[in-house]
């Protein structure tokens, strides 16, 4: 694919660790927002949003995540729906347009939400009722310290919250703002408003190679004469661990991962760290799903922290939201070709 030309964000980096071994939740804490005293909003409303602005005032938060949600369906993932204008959003608009033949300004402009509007005409949003099974999670607090977490028989969800909010594919200050007023101490038979992820379509074709930008921070998953089939947005390596340009394959796939944690292999490790392995289990360091590439210890994998995804720089692995890297697990096999490009 052609580099995605995007337009300048002020975006925090933090060095993390090949495996992102940063708590997660933390991003999600930091990004929450004091919610509206307004009424919450209602289902009919929120699937009728406009996903273009009116009369001198800018697309609402709601109607953006209307737009992530069909690009999410269309497998050109905004990463964590958020109802925010971010560069995440930007590179999901851009790989749609592009793959569309439309404009590729990374804006949600008039042609492309007639696009998205036309391709997709069910509802974005929908309900859920809370099971028994929901609340009983388990839930587990994730320690910061490595050796700490090797005592863990799983890597479990912190919150019920985080559980849901992750089963849609969406922040958990987005599920508060959809849910005003009903998503604190949640209890079993009570009815949330989500996001309808599950109703998505087949990938329009069988997969037959990976590219990865590096500048644009996004993979493509390419069909026969390199057909896009769908696009998401990843973190890579930073000046420490860079990515390497060229080929490289899949070679294995592991769903629900164990980690080893070995500081001789991180450059930011502390001095009297000792080897440990951690269980499986979403909060993993590597997620929930992990495709081991030909270059040894690295991989595509998912992660604990959808919220800085884009944002954060590894030590050399591809992160991408657990849910995308399940997805991409469904397209792909080993023997694939993952070619990295600048």
């Amino acid at each position: 694919m052609p580099a995605l030309s995007l337009p300048p964000l002020n975006i925090v980096v933090a060095l993390l660790c090949s495996a992102c071994i940063a708590l997660p939740g933390v991003a999600a804490t930091h990004a929450a927002r004091a919610t509206s005293s307004a009424a919450p909003p209602t289902l009919e409303a929120l699937n009728a949003a406009s996903l273009l602005p009116g009369h001198g005032h800018a697309v609402g938060a709601h109607a953006v995540a209307r737009a992530q949600v069909l690009l999410d369906r269309a497998w050109f993932s905004p990463g964590e729906i958020d109802g925010r204008q971010g560069r995440n959003l930007q590179r999901a608009l851009t790989a749609f347009q592009r793959a569309s033949g439309l404009k590729a300004n990374g804006r949600l402009d008039a042609a492309t939400a007639k696009a998205l509007e036309q391709g997709d005409t069910g509802s974005a949003f929908t309900t859920y009722t809370i099971t028994d099974k929901d609340v009983a999670g388990p839930y587990t607090r994730t320690p910061a310290d490595m050796a700490e977490r090797a005592t863990l028989k799983s890597l479990d969800y912190e919150t019920i919250n985080e559980a849901l909010a992750e089963r849609f594919h969406l922040s958990e200050s987005m599920l508060a703002s959809l849910n005003r007023g009903r998503a604190k101490d949640l209890k079993a038979g009570e009815e949330l408003i989500v996001p309808d992820v599950t109703t998505r379509p087949p990938v329009d074709g069988a997969a037959r190679r990976i590219e990865v930008e590096k500048r644009a921070k996004t993979l493509w998953v390419l069909g026969a004469d390199r057909k896009v089939l769908g696009a998401f947005p990843i973190s890579i390596g930073g000046p420490q661990d860079p990515l390497p340009l060229g080929v490289l394959k899949i070679v294995s796939e592991v769903p629900n991962p164990t980690f080893t944690y070995n500081p001789a292999l991180l450059k930011n490790a502390p001095k009297d760290a000792q080897k440990a392995e951690v269980a499986p289990g979403p909060n993993n360091p590597v997620g929930s799903t992990w495709l081991g590439l030909s270059k040894p210890h690295w991989g595509i994998h998912g992660t604990p922290n959808p919220g800085q995804l884009g944002r954060q720089e590894t030590n050399g692995c591809i992160h991408m939201t657990n849910w995308d890297a399940q997805r991409l697990a469904k397209l792909v096999k080993p023997g694939f070709e993952v070619d990295i490009r600048p």
